[in-house]
């Protein structure tokens, strides 16, 4: 049986890139908060703190941004799977070994992105599509509704963990194994004692908390129930993928414009309860008391459709000429999204860690959002030249030469003969 190709240019949907880039910009602001080391409550004196002003664009972040992104990013994942298995079986060709063997390379390679840096998303993706795979067997109202009770699924798990405590055991031995792994490769005892390493280690040192440190990303995780809200994304991504639902969006206008009305009338002010509880009670939230079960709810009921509406005015406004001409700027960062986002993780550890420039903590978020927004336009135009002389990001080149099992031709030879 014939084995399925890398997609070539002219089969490549763009506006996928474009939101992908956006979705990019998003999660490097959102995740600058951890590379950077803010802390609201710290005693760092710095000419790139405001505390005012650095209070007020943190409860726009958690508004705005905070879980918006990923969301999207989520969306995007699954409704990229959908098209490939769907142009594997349009050629006749059985798509899964292929998209099998992708997923486990992009968890090879997510692995090593936590050694980079622990809020690595990439590895938690390609666990997660391992389940996705056997659910995509479903109608698409089924997965749907199995999405949408996922995204909500956290408002329960959380309201059990505060009636019984055992729920949260397994995060708890996260911290616990996380504990021990950083006393085995750094000898550290206490926060105080990581601070200093973060401070003052080599890149060596940072390379062996971040091993422990993986445990602690997981903990994470698991306690504020990503699981299900990411997988929830994957089913909607992969039914907008099935349904071409944006090739054919003439007749599905009328369904975007309830998707952004009802997006932003819900999301907007569940997003501003939302950021009022993570800006003034998160300790609540890790403490799993009654105001955490209502930032729980707020964050449900608000994220997603607040995701779904940034999506939808981005559809729309691709449709139109200058919108076309003005979105498609993000393309190059999109079709480089996996280079893109590694080289954040790198260009935030030189920065902020000690081992680097050490900024670490002395960048609140008006700053670093600038910082974020400045690297991205630098991005923009490095990926757009970039892509001039190759048909792939560097690290997209060595996935998908691993995916298909044969070196894919990385410098361009002609401008018809693009692959990506």
């Amino acid at each position: 049986m014939p084995a399925l190709t890398p997609v070539q240019t002219n089969e490549r949907e763009i506006f996928m890139d474009v939101l992908r880039g956006f979705a990019i910009l998003g999660i490097f602001i959102a995740n600058l908060n951890g590379l950077s080391w803010y802390n609201p409550e710290g005693k760092i004196t710095s000419p790139y703190l405001l505390p005012g002003w650095d209070h007020k664009m943190s409860f726009l972040h958690h508004m705005l941004i905070e879980g918006k992104f990923y969301s999207i990013f989520s969306l995007l994942f699954g409704w990229g799977i959908a098209l490939q298995i769907k142009r594997g079986i349009a050629n006749g060709i059985d798509p899964m070994p292929t998209v099998k063997r992708r997923l486990l390379f992009m968890l090879l390679l997510g692995f090593m992105h936590l050694l980079i840096w622990n809020g690595d998303i990439v590895f938690f993706y390609a666990l997660l599509s391992f389940i996705l795979l056997p659910l995509r067997k479903f109608s698409n109202k089924i997965l749907l509704i199995t999405g949408t009770i996922l995204i909500l699924s956290p408002i329960l798990l959380y309201w059990l963990k505060m009636t019984w405590p055992v729920i949260n055991r397994p995060a708890e031995l996260l911290i616990q194994a996380g504990i021990k792994a950083e006393g085995v490769l750094v000898n550290i005892k206490s926060e105080e004692e990581f601070m200093n390493m973060m401070h003052h280690g080599s890149w060596w040192d940072q390379l062996k908390g971040n091993i422990g440190g993986i445990f602690f990303r997981y903990q994470y995780l698991v306690f504020v129930s990503r699981v299900p809200k990411v997988l929830g994304m994957f089913l909607i991504g992969y039914v907008l993928g099935r349904s071409d639902f944006y090739k054919n969006i003439g007749p599905h206008k009328k369904t975007v414009y309830w998707i952004i009305g009802i997006g932003l009338a819900l999301g907007l002010p569940a997003n501003y309860f939302l950021a009022d509880y993570m800006s003034n009670h998160m300790g609540e939230y890790w403490q799993l008391k009654t105001k955490g079960l209502y930032q729980t709810i707020a964050y449900a009921l608000g994220v997603v459709p607040l995701s779904l509406a940034y999506v939808g005015l981005f559809m729309l406004s691709f449709q139109r000429t200058a919108g076309k001409k003005i979105l498609s700027v993000l393309a190059p960062v999109g079709k480089m999204a996996f280079s893109n986002y590694i080289l954040h993780s790198l260009i935030g550890n030189f920065v902020f860690l000690g081992a680097g420039l050490d900024y670490m903590g002395q960048v609140g978020p008006v700053y670093y959002s600038l910082f974020g927004i400045a690297v991205f336009i630098v991005q923009i135009i490095l990926s757009k030249t970039w892509l001039k002389y190759f048909n792939y990001g560097p690290v997209e080149w060595i996935w998908r030469s691993a995916t298909y099992k044969k070196w894919q031709p990385f410098r361009k030879t002609s401008p018809g003969n693009e692959q990506l």
